[in-house]
C-alpha cells in the first residue's frame, strides 16, 4: 500500500496507487531507482504476475511469519499488463491528497514514494512498514484516513 492517493468515485474507498501521470506507467517511474528486492520472486504466467511464497517477505516483511502465510495464501495476481498500463485520469491533480509512505516498503522504494508525494502535493505521513500498514501499522493508517476525512468535511462545509 504505502499511500493513500483519494477516494475512488466508484468504490469511495482509499485507492493506493503509484500516482502515475497521463503519460506515465509504474514501470517507467520505477525506472529512475533501484530495483526492488520483490522482483526477485515475481513470475508472469497466464497473463498473472504471481508472487512466489518466498517474496512476501518483501510485501509484508513486518508482520509475523504466521500473517505472512496468510497474506500470500489470499492476495490477489494482478494482470500482467496492469502494471504498463496509463492511469485514464489523475485525480492527484485536481483533489486533495494524503501519502502514507512506507519506508520498509521492498516493492515499491521508498524514495519513489516521497518524490510522488511531493509532486501531488500530499500531505504526507511516513511509518516504518511494508507494503502492508493498514495491517502492521493500522492505528496509523486509521489517523490518516480520518485526518483525510475531516479535512475534506471542513473544505466542504467552507465551499
Amino acid at each position: 500500500m504505502g499511500r493513500i492517493c483519494g477516494i475512488s468515485p466508484r468504490s469511495r474507498s482509499p485507492q493506493n496507487a503509484l500516482a502515475t501521470d497521463a503519460d506515465e506507467t509504474s514501470p517507467s517511474q520505477q525506472e529512475n531507482f533501484p530495483v526492488t528486492d520483490v522482483f526477485n520472486y515475481v513470475e508472469v504466467a497466464d497473463g498473472r504476475v504471481w508472487m512466489r511464497p518466498e517474496g512476501v517477505v518483501c510485501f509484508a516483511g513486518d508482520l509475523s511469519e504466521q500473517e505472512q502465510k496468510v497474506v500470500w495464501a489470499t492476495h490477489c495476481a494482478p494482470a500482467a499488463d496492469l502494471f504498463s498500463r496509463n492511469a485514464p485520469a489523475t485525480a492527484w491533480k485536481s483533489k486533495p491528497t494524503w501519502y502514507i509512505v512506507a519506508n520498509n516498503y521492498r516493492t515499491v522504494q521508498p524514495d519513489l514514494q516521497r518524490f510522488l508525494a511531493k509532486r501531488m502535493g500530499a500531505t504526507t505521513h511516513a511509518v516504518d512498514s511494508s507494503h502492508v500498514p493498514m495491517l502492521s501499522h493500522p492505528d496509523s493508517v486509521i489517523d490518516v484516513v480520518r485526518a483525510a476525512a475531516k479535512a475534506v468535511q471542513r473544505s466542504s462545509a467552507t465551499a
